[in-house]
């Protein structure tokens, strides 16, 4: 499977069935607008024209069965074929009717503030498709525009999972820089205490038995050993990159289980540097945090 980004767009226009009474008029054409940004979980918003209002459930359940993760704001509108920033013509039945409409609330309403030729072009073109069946027109448009949403977002994925790879290898090639530097350290630190103990050893004068001397900075060697040891942090590291290389080349829904990885990868970084004893220690673990940064914001794009 691919792995899918929750960032995308795609947007179509489809031939609008045309009511009898606008036969001569210039057709209007249906356009569908879908756009969709990271979230924790599916948000679906839709600003749907008057007539398109009653489809919402159907454009609801087209899209839960397609994405799981996401922003996602569904624009439906109408658009002239001729001009897509022309309003529609007004026919004589509509304005004849508006006038009805008119008189009637005069009548009782004798104050009433009579319609403006904006308030009647209005609602002409709200009411230009009133009576046609939209359902099964802006079905298919959502088909085709979620499929293009679809590819959009499998494509940005790929583009995710492609930068998500390269910083893997980059932490990888750091944590083998790493391991080595800690046997020559704890050597450096080993030493360094046998010289203090012979410094001390000639400072006491036999006051202090030697073994015992030795035995004392044998000791402190090896609790700088364990201190600074960094190998399990390294083990866990390369077990949490291989999971995460595992499910980029699955694929499907894995951007919840990506983002607690790369917790726990933030968490081995940070442990590492606490544990530095050398600035060549504290420089790869400064390295490996500003990776795993990136990684967590390309992280949150994926579905």
């Amino acid at each position: 499977m691919a792995v899918y980004s929750m960032t995308g767009y795609a947007s179509a226009q489809l031939e609008a069935p045309v009511s009898e009474e606008r036969q001569n008029a210039s057709h209007r054409q249906l356009g569908l607008e879908i756009r969709s940004v990271n979230s924790r979980f599916l948000d679906l918003s839709f600003r749907l024209a008057e007539d398109l209002r009653a489809q919402e459930p159907m454009l609801r359940s087209l899209l839960t069965a397609r994405l799981k993760r996401g922003k996602v704001e569904v624009r439906a509108f109408f658009v002239d074929a001729n001009d897509s920033a022309a309003l529609p013509d007004p026919s004589p039945q509509m304005l004849q009717r508006l006038c009805s409409l008119q008189d009637t609330v005069t009548a009782w309403l004798p104050d009433a503030a009579p319609l403006s030729v904006s308030d009647a072009l209005r609602m002409c073109a709200a009411g230009s498709g009133a009576g046609l069946d939209w359902s099964e027109p802006l079905k298919k448009l959502a088909q085709g525009t979620l499929n293009d949403l679809t590819t959009a977002r499998e494509r940005e994925g790929e583009r995710l999972a492609a930068t998500l790879l390269d910083r893997i290898s980059q932490l990888r090639v750091l944590a083998r820089q790493a391991v080595p530097l800690v046997p020559r350290l704890v050597e450096q630190q080993r030493q360094r205490f046998m010289e203090r103990w012979k410094e001390a050893m000639e400072l006491a004068e036999g006051s202090v038995a030697p073994e015992a001397a030795q035995d004392r900075a044998l000791t402190e060697a090896t609790a700088f050993a364990i201190r600074i040891d960094v190998a399990e942090e390294i083990t866990r590291l390369d077990s949490h990159l291989d999971e995460i290389e595992h499910l980029l080349k699955k694929g499907g829904e894995v951007g919840k289980r990506l983002d607690f990885l790369i917790q726990e990868l933030h968490r081995e970084a940070n442990t590492l540097g606490s544990k530095s004893a050398a600035m060549e220690l504290t420089k790869i673990s400064v390295d490996m945090k500003v990776l795993i940064e990136q990684m967590r914001e390309q992280v949150q794009n994926i579905e």
